[in-house]
């Protein structure tokens, strides 16, 4: 039951987001007499440095539509795209790049880091390893590298990208940070608050770095210093709802359950989507025998996660702590069709059967609990 997460710094630098053409490509303009093409490039960057977005995209669309080739005018509109969140379209823009100059590593990069915001991990991985290939000392294209293969749970693979950034510029605190997290996944929780101090070294007020390493901690059952971290996390940062979940799990394993669930009410405040800060307050509620309330919070998770069978499953035992027997079953029922093979919902509905006297049922129940998980045998009931 132990869930602390981990925050993972998810991009690194972009790379450049607006760059001036060089030389060749203002010669190759101006042979082709398109000087009205680099005008809107150049009033594009400007209007960039105002933070006219739209603006400059406008600019480059225009600037492209009088030089179809004009590599940078594709690669800064890919840019902007990216910052504005529209990361198929910079995609495309990448695309062109990459079709037009096809060494261009940052072109590469920028747009592995897209298809990872899109959550194509695997094709971020081939992005960054052409960008590496390009440039062997491309650090930010090992770092982003690094992140996509966490998300594909390759941890020691991401392990070897951030030595190679660290490698590359010793000072880099995110990815020690990230380098940490990826630790933290396969267990080496100790080995990962090394990486957490050295983050928070070179950078003090590292909020992801001090939540990462609260949750070391936490894993390490030192609750109070997870909660020390925490508290410098919100410090820094008052509006990580990851950072109150985490600090709401320790207090709970503290028993501190007053102060875990007004944790878990902030989290769910910062982010009203966060099933595990329901699902979490809801377990607390149960140390404070609130179980209607608990069972409010589920039926919330539920609603936010229609298909996870242990959320009914622990529903179904709130309602079996009220003697609602049947609508127990119901969600007993629901988690066994979502997992055949739960062995402990098939044993807790054969419970709430025999407490309803339905013992022929109940029996069919045990019986099955008992094929799946033999070690069930000994706590039937009689």
């Amino acid at each position: 039951m132990k869930k602390i997460l981990l925050v993972f710094l998810l991009l690194g630098l972009l790379g450049g987001c607006v760059e001036k053409p060089n030389e060749k490509e203002k010669t190759e303009v101006s042979l082709v007499n398109l000087k009205e093409a680099e005008t809107y490039y150049n009033n594009g960057i400007d209007k960039y440095n105002l933070q006219d977005y739209e603006g400059a995209i406008l600019d480059y669309d225009k600037s492209i539509e009088l030089n179809s080739k004009f590599v940078m005018a594709y690669y800064n509109r890919g840019n902007i795209k990216f910052n504005l969140k529209k990361y198929e379209g910079a995609i495309l823009d990448y695309n062109m790049t990459i079709e037009l100059n096809p060494k261009f590593k940052e072109a590469y990069h920028n747009r592995g880091v897209s298809k990872g915001c899109l959550k194509d991990f695997k094709g971020a991985v081939m992005d960054h390893s052409k960008a590496i290939e390009l440039d062997p000392e491309f650090e930010e294209a090992y770092y982003n590298r690094g992140i996509a293969k966490d998300n594909l749970s390759e941890h020691e693979e991401a392990i070897l990208d951030y030595n190679k950034v660290i490698e590359l510029n010793p000072e880099y605190a995110e990815a020690y940070n990230n380098r940490g997290g990826s630790k933290s996944y396969l267990g080496d929780f100790k080995g990962a608050m090394l990486d957490f101090d050295k983050a928070i070294e070179l950078n003090p007020e590292y909020a992801e770095a001090y939540n990462n390493r609260g949750a070391a901690k936490g894993y390490l059952d030192d609750f109070k210093g997870a909660i020390s971290d925490f508290d410098k996390a919100i410090l820094l940062e008052t509006k990580f709802a990851a950072t109150y979940y985490n600090r709401g799990n320790s207090q709970y394993f503290l028993k501190n359950y007053e102060e875990a669930i007004l944790d878990y009410d902030k989290a769910i405040e910062l982010n009203p989507e966060y099933i595990e800060a329901y699902i979490f307050r809801g377990i607390t509620k149960i140390e404070l025998n609130q179980y209607e309330e608990a069972i409010t919070d589920y039926d919330k998770a539920i609603l936010l996660n229609p298909m996870d069978a242990e959320t009914y499953y622990n529903r179904g035992n709130i309602k079996v702590e009220l003697r609602k027997y049947k609508e127990a079953i119901a969600d007993y029922d629901k988690a066994i069709k979502l997992n055949p093979t739960y062995a402990e919902a098939y044993y807790n509905r054969g419970n709430a059967k025999y407490d309803l006297k339905d013992y022929s049922e109940a029996t069919l129940d045990y019986n099955k609990a008992i094929k799946l998980d033999p070690d069930l045998k000994n706590q039937i009931k009689n």
